[in-house]
């Protein structure tokens, strides 16, 4: 029976910094969703010796460890042979594996080099996880403790391969080896517009912890809560429904959406399901605001353009902004942000023109003006509105907060609420 689980995440370029460790927190994130307790997290870099007193303290306090990187083909790829001296097996030659490695890298027109072939040993007793995207399998044993069983989870540390594998065969087997008949259910509201201290005391005493468990995520620039709860598949689900509905009435202000679902993705489809079009001239987030939308599939039927007018002179020249606009207030001004957004509307056509206009940092702020100061229009057919914003951090954090607060404003006014509501107003 599996209860508790572990993370290892192994590689030189995470305990460097090189590399942000991704793996972790969405392996934590499924564990959770099907109910399993979480005992740790370790990350380790591509050391023998660490790598042997990792995995032996995750094995100690874990009914499953599940680790990710370190099965590559490189001399500093050694999980698979640690994993298979701490468990005293030998190692085994998979032909078949070797054989699709084979025929992956001749469909590329490609000689496989004879190192890949150690991605095709395997301790003795492991089942295998397929890997569609990737040469390197994944697998699985069970390891018998003094006083329990632990199983051991081996997949790569590249994120688009390690995840279909985790979703698509760990997680199934997983929740077939809890040993009982409950099931994990949660919903998640995705907010913004509140903070994450703000949101918990908005929902402090909604749900009593015999009900369900409450949790908070701040993943920049949004915050999600999330409700879960476990029980008999119909009573879970009742009891789930609920709640939710508690929730939905104390925050609903502040949720743009209910799931595993971005920003971008409600705006588009609340511009598909009106049958509106949009076009953006940007200047301080530099093509972010179009970069978000158009990672979302089908965004060609709404989003017309996307112009980066930089300079005065693109905005004079591109957008129809005035001189003395450009004179009398600035580039970063209420003033010509209205006139970019109706400019943009007006040369391309659309029903919706948006603009941004700001300082991002380090430096280009006065005492009038600092860095963080953004200015965000919106025009439409019978609006048209601009704001000003202060907002605080890195050039980075104040471009995506800046996209963040543009589409909000495009979510707001096909949803018919007031424009310009956030925490940054100045």
């Amino acid at each position: 029976m599996i209860q508790r689980a572990f993370i290892l995440s192994t590689g030189d370029e995470l305990t460097t910094g090189k590399v942000v460790d991704t793996n972790s927190n969405y392996l934590a994130d499924k564990l959770q969703e099907i109910g399993l307790d979480l005992a740790g997290i370790i990350t380790v870099g591509d050391d023998p010796e660490r790598l042997e007193w990792a995995w032996k303290t995750a094995m100690e306090r874990a009914d499953v460890v599940i680790s990710t990187g370190g099965i590559g083909p490189t001399a500093d790829d050694l999980t698979t042979e640690t994993v298979a001296r701490l468990t005293g097996k030998k190692l085994w030659f998979d032909n078949e594996t070797a054989d699709k490695m084979r025929r992956l890298f001749a469909s590329g027109g490609r000689r496989m080099p004879e190192n890949n072939l150690k991605q095709a040993m395997f301790p003795e007793t492991a089942v295998i996880i397929p890997n569609a995207l990737g040469t390197a399998p994944g697998f699985r044993m069970a390891v018998e403790q003094k006083d329990h069983t632990t199983h051991l989870v081996v997949l790569p540390g590249v994120p688009r391969e390690m995840k279909p594998m985790m979703e698509e065969t760990v997680m199934p087997w997983l929740v077939a080896s809890r040993g009982h008949d409950k099931v994990h259910l949660s919903h998640t509201f995705q907010t913004y517009g509140i903070s994450e201290s703000g949101l918990d005391e908005a929902v402090a005493g909604l749900i009593k912890p015999e009900e369900a468990r409450v949790s908070f995520r701040a993943s920049f620039p949004q915050i999600s809560l999330r409700v879960s709860v476990e029980g008999l598949p119909g009573e879970a689900q009742a009891r789930l429904d609920e709640l939710v509905q508690r929730v939905r009435e104390k925050i609903s202000e502040f949720v743009y959406g209910e799931g595993d679902v971005t920003m971008e993705q409600v705006v588009g489809r609340l511009l598909t399901e009106r049958h509106l079009t949009l076009a953006i001239a940007e200047s301080c987030t530099g093509g972010q605001i179009g970069h978000r939308i158009t990672n979302v599939a089908g965004a060609s039927n709404y989003l017309l353009a996307d112009l980066v007018t930089y300079s005065n002179e693109s905005k004079m020249k591109l957008l129809g902004v005035s001189e003395q606009t450009l004179k009398n207030h600035g580039a970063v001004s209420e003033q010509c942000v209205l006139e970019m957004a109706a400019g943009v509307r007006k040369a391309i056509g659309a029903d919706i023109g948006l603009a941004t206009s700001g300082i991002a940092g380090p430096g280009g702020g006065t005492p009038e003006k600092p860095v963080g100061t953004v200015n965000i229009a919106l025009v439409a057919d019978g609006v048209q509105f601009a704001r000003s914003y202060r907002m605080g951090g890195t050039r980075d954090w104040i471009k995506t907060l800046a996209s963040q607060v543009a589409l909000d404003w495009i979510r707001r006014y096909l949803l018919g609420l007031p424009l310009g509501a956030g925490l940054f107003r100045r």
